[in-house]
């Protein structure tokens, strides 16, 4: 199968501007994210998709793929969408799966991409797929900046939030914390769907873009991850995400 990473980027974030070029140890965030994401053998290419010359001059010079795309895009996934059709035309080939690896996830390995696609594989009915990962911690999951999913019997999501989900109000004091974690394969045909789905009335609440495709009575299958990872939302967050790769022994394969 053509199975192809696209990782949107863009410097204009209201919440951390210029983030995708913020330095982590001599390497930009988002050159972290696409060097990494890079080394999962499931994938045919991996891709920069963004507006911003600098941040496309940066990957071509690393020797990275890109795609400049339009600079009204206001979901990633237009933007994802917008990247794979000018890479289809290019390569003149069709992609069969695109995973969208969002740009503030530093600590992405290759395996997690592979858990990712790996029920798409097995399963053709499975449009779409989100990692979701343990929070050790309340702080982390009182926190608005992590978007907390619940999941039926089958782990295919029934709620993601802003919220701490489920509730913790009873007294119970093992309830399930589980975050997304933004890499999200989609059937190229259903990512195109879903940017053709009107956004919905819990997605903007929330400002998840997954509650689209609960509220249209369809289903994102969750596979969890135990891989310890931090996405960057805030400056805050960077300086944690410095710490924690300091021993980062995936990082020195392509950091010199």
């Amino acid at each position: 199968m053509n199975i192809v990473a696209i990782i949107p980027a863009r410097m204009g974030s209201s919440r951390f501007p210029g983030k995708p070029m913020a330095d982590i140890h001599g390497v930009p965030m988002v050159g972290h994210v696409t060097f990494r994401t890079a080394m999962s053998p499931t994938l045919t290419a991996t891709y920069v998709a963004t507006c911003d010359q600098e941040i496309y001059d940066y990957a071509e010079g690393a020797g990275l793929k890109a795609v400049m795309t339009g600079d009204h895009h206001v979901r990633c996934t237009t933007r994802t969408a917008e990247a794979l059709l000018k890479i289809e035309a290019a390569t003149g080939k069709r992609v069969d799966i695109v995973v969208m690896v969002q740009g503030d996830e530093p600590m992405v390995t290759p395996d997690m991409i592979d858990a990712a696609i790996e029920p798409m594989l097995s399963d053709p009915s499975i449009n779409v797929t989100n990692l979701m990962a343990r929070m050790e911690t309340v702080e982390e999951f009182e926190d608005p900046n992590e978007v907390k999913v619940v999941v039926d019997l089958n782990s295919d999501a029934l709620y993601f939030s802003r919220e701490p989900v489920p509730s913790r109000k009873k007294g119970v004091t093992d309830v399930p914390m589980q975050k997304q974690v933004c890499i999200i394969p989609f059937r190229r045909d259903y990512l195109l769907k879903f940017n053709d789905m009107q956004e919905t009335p819990l997605e903007i609440i929330e400002s998840v873009d997954m509650m689209r495709i609960l509220e249209h009575g369809e289903k994102v299958r969750m596979v969890p991850t135990d891989k310890r990872t931090l996405s960057v939302d805030t400056p805050e967050d960077l300086a944690r995400v410095v710490d924690m790769m300091a021993e980062d022994t995936l990082r020195l394969v392509y950091s010199k």
